[in-house]
């Protein structure tokens, strides 16, 4: 019959050793107590025999032996009187029970003591007592401790050494009191150090362990087969004791395993062995290799645990038992484990427990600590940035949603902003590319025969046997996986879209939404665009979004009818109109940023829609927004000119606005909100006059070329760095931002010293000209007051 016993793990050992060692802890301790118990016990005893002495009335040896003459006379004519033979024979009797009893023989009958006391040797007593001598304040025996005994040839020679005297107190609460605190005592004190000592040991201990963390690192990078066990080494110092050193060791521990990690993890994901795997014998290499992914994964998974304990003590503000760590220094501690998660998110979404990083990640975009938020904001960016598969930045995407439902809508706005990081429009671009490239065509076998040698043949098909290999290897995902998994992602963001614009439209959330509707909103299925439009325009009549806000609307609207909207037959004059009634509330102060958002409304709502605007709206737009370019800062000025110039070029007989005869009648009404309606072709763009004189030079140049009818050739065409850029790219280029004037000014060349010198030479010449002339027809006309007058200055 085999052994069925299953052999123990090692952490069941683990566990059945630490069970011995906490029995042999208790044992330990209960032979203390009961060694203590028993010298107690002995102690009362040698107290009680002392107190019993000490209560006898001492008496003078004289006296004592004159009792006893008196008594064995007594005894002597007792005898003589009465013989025993002629007592009865129950006194007789009595006697003899009497006289076993050592209570009735020794008892002093001088004591008040009960005859039925406690049996004590009161012979012993006494005659240890007479060998006291008389003090008042009686000193107890010394105690001797007997040793092992010395053999010689006269025999057995005992040996002893006396006890040390301890002070006997008089409770026995005090005395168990100085047992426990001579026991806690009894190890020697450790030495006082210094401030600086301290310093110096503390430097030294920690550079012990950065030592040891840069050996087992390099040891395990250079060979991580071998050295794949080491790590379990490195990673138990994520619990390092010393509470010297504590946090600063398991800040680089936990750094040095990311970095480690991040160069030694495959690029593919380890899936577990199945039974049969197991069961197979396989080669020597083929094993180590398996060993080695098995105990990377285990490690990886065990670091990932330690990373999000430690943000879970911080959170709840837990301490652990050993308070090796305090609560100020866990914060710290957290933010090195955030920010390890974070690098393992970006440079490991292929691995292994990628989704758990994920979970663990998203919450935190939403932290109260604003440098943790950010950290894990700029991660997901990262990784949607360069997540071109889309599996990672769809398991993103789903946390997210989850979240924002979860908290009730009650997150950051940065949370859903990260959507517009999503690399969605992009691949599609790149499908569409790929589409459009030929690919590689192999030849027939007809054409082979035909044109090529039997040897040319065989050559070839060896060729495009090979061609073929890498093009498989090189072909990543299928188009119509890549499409399945960009479709999905999509449909969970606008699904998190609508259901924050139906339920939660006061929220501080709805401007990233609308911002992410003007984005995605070419990708929207054509059944929503109705719906939609009626919620954006609700939306701005409402009067509750900010200007921002509103411009994000419109944008979104007309993202809408540029793209798919282009089928249906919607007039989106209440959006025109809200544009033109508020580009007046732009100037150059805080929403001078905004002018950017209506540029890109501009470029949607002009350019990409030429014929269903009417001249009437494209003049009136053409007008206010010359006037709008004399209240804004340079780089609004220049993008608002650039799409002035767009509308000249594009939209018919705009040169109207340059002729200062009015064409048909009425009179240009400025102040109507209705672009329509406000007769603009009757006025004259005189604004441009204005902007000819503007400091900014490429102002300038924009104002010259409008008057002269933006032309594209000629002495009045712009320069190709300002005529190849869109209105969005100038008003970015010449942002003041850095406060630093693009293009920069030109420094003012000094004048020359001899310049001045000789202006001075020549302004002193032509003074003395004038003096002299003064003087001479002064002296003329009036000698003697001259002479007087020049006396006196030079008394003065």
């Amino acid at each position: 019959r085999k052994n069925t016993k299953r052999v123990p793990s090692f952490r069941k050992l683990l566990r059945t050793s630490q069970i011995k060692l906490d029995n042999k802890l208790k044992n330990k301790q209960y032979k203390q107590k009961s060694a203590a118990k028993k010298y107690r016990k002995e102690q009362k005893k040698l107290r009680e025999a002392v107190r019993d002495a000490i209560s006898r009335k001492p008496f003078p040896l004289e006296e004592c032996k004159k009792k006893q003459v008196a008594r064995k006379w007594e005894e002597k004519e007792e005898e003589e009187a009465l013989p025993l033979d002629m007592m009865d024979e129950d006194d007789l009797k009595l006697m003899e029970d009497l006289a076993q009893k050592a209570s009735f023989l020794t008892r002093d009958l001088s004591s008040n003591e009960p005859v039925h006391v406690k049996k004590r040797k009161h012979e012993s007593v006494i005659e240890k007592y007479e060998k006291v001598p008389r003090r008042l304040q009686t000193e107890p025996e010394k105690e001797l401790i007997h040793l092992l005994p010395i053999k010689d040839k006269s025999g057995i020679i005992p040996q002893a050494v006396e006890k040390p005297v301890l002070n006997v107190a008089h409770d026995e609460e005090e005395d168990t009191e100085d047992m426990e605190e001579a026991e806690d005592f009894n190890e020697e004190p450790l030495p006082v150090l210094t401030p600086e000592e301290m310093a110096a040991q503390r430097r030294q201990k920690l550079q012990e362990r950065k030592m040891h963390i840069a050996a087992l690192a390099s040891a395990i990078l250079s060979e991580p087969d071998t050295n794949i066990k080491k790590l379990k080494e490195l990673r138990a110092m994520l619990m390092e004791q010393d509470p010297n050193v504590a946090v600063i060791v398991r800040k680089l521990v936990m750094v040095s395993l990311m970095e480690i990690f991040k160069d030694i993890a495959p690029s593919y994901k380890i899936r577990p062995l199945t039974e049969a795997e197991k069961a197979t014998k396989v080669k020597k290499e083929t094993q180590k290799l398996r060993e080695f992914e098995e105990g990377l994964v285990s490690q990886y998974k065990f670091y990932l645990e330690n990373l999000e304990q430690t943000i879970k003590d911080w959170k709840q503000r837990k301490l652990k038992k050993s308070n090796v760590i305090s609560l100020k220094a866990y914060k710290g501690l957290a933010e090195v484990a955030v920010k390890c998660l974070c690098e393992l998110l970006v440079a490991l979404p292929h691995f292994n427990f990628h989704n758990n990083i994920i979970v663990l990640i998203v919450p935190l975009m939403n932290d109260p600590s604003k440098m943790i938020s950010e950290l894990c904001v700029e991660a997901v960016k990262k990784l949607f940035k360069q997540d071109k598969l889309g599996y990672a930045s769809l398991g993103v995407v789903k946390v997210i949603s989850g979240l924002v439902r979860g908290r009730n809508y009650d997150v950051r706005p940065e949370v859903l902003k990260v959507f517009l990081h999503l690399r969605i429009k992009e691949v599609e671009l790149q499908k569409d590319s790929e589409d459009i490239a030929p690919k590689k065509k192999f030849m027939t076998y007809k054409e082979k025969r035909k044109n090529l040698s039997r040897m040319q043949r065989k050559w070839k098909k060896a060729e495009e046997k090979l061609e073929r290999e890498l093009l498989e290897a090189e072909a990543s995902e299928s188009k119509q996986k890549k499409l399945k998994l960009h479709t999905e992602t999509l449909n969970i963001v606008f699904v998190t879209y609508f259901r924050i614009l139906k339920k939660a439209q006061k929220s501080p959330l709805l401007p990233a939404v609308l911002e992410g509707l003007a984005k995605f909103a070419h990708l929207i299925n054509v059944e929503f665009f109705d719906d939609l439009l009626i919620v954006l325009h609700s939306l701005i009549a409402s009067g509750d979004l900010s200007y921002r806000e509103s411009l994000h609307c419109v944008l979104s609207a007309f993202h809408i009818l540029s793209g798919q909207g282009d089928v249906l037959n919607i007039d989106p004059m209440k959006f025109y109109t809200h544009l033109y009634k508020t580009l007046f509330s732009l100037h150059a102060g805080g929403t001078n940023e905004d002018i950017g958002i209506v540029l890109q409304c501009l470029d949607v709502m002009f350019a990409k829609r030429r014929k269903q605007v009417s001249q009437q709206r494209a003049l009136a737009f053409l007008k206010r927004l010359s006037i709008l370019a004399l209240h804004v800062l340079p780089n609004s000025s220049v993008g608002i000119l650039a799409t002035n110039r767009i509308f000249m070029q594009t939209f018919p007989r705009m040169d109207l606005l340059l002729d200062n005869e009015s064409q048909g009648s009425g009179v240009y009404l400025p102040e109507l909100d209705e672009p329509e309606h406000c007769n603009a072709q009757n006025t004259a763009l005189w604004e441009l006059h204005l902007l000819q004189r503007h400091y900014h030079p490429t102002v300038q140049k924009f104002a010259s070329h409008l008057i002269a009818g933006a032309p594209t050739e000629g002495s009045g065409a712009l320069p190709l760095d300002l005529s190849q850029r869109s209105a969005t790219e100038l008003f970015e280029t010449y942002c003041m931002k850095g406060m630093a004037f693009n293009p920069p000014v030109a420094s003012v060349t000094p004048r020359r010293k001899d310049t001045f010198l000789q202006v001075d030479s020549f302004v002193d010449e032509e003074l003395n000209k004038q003096l002299q002339q003064h003087i001479s027809e002064t002296v003329a006309h009036k000698p003697l007051d001259f002479a007087k007058h020049l006396k006196e200055s030079s008394l003065a």
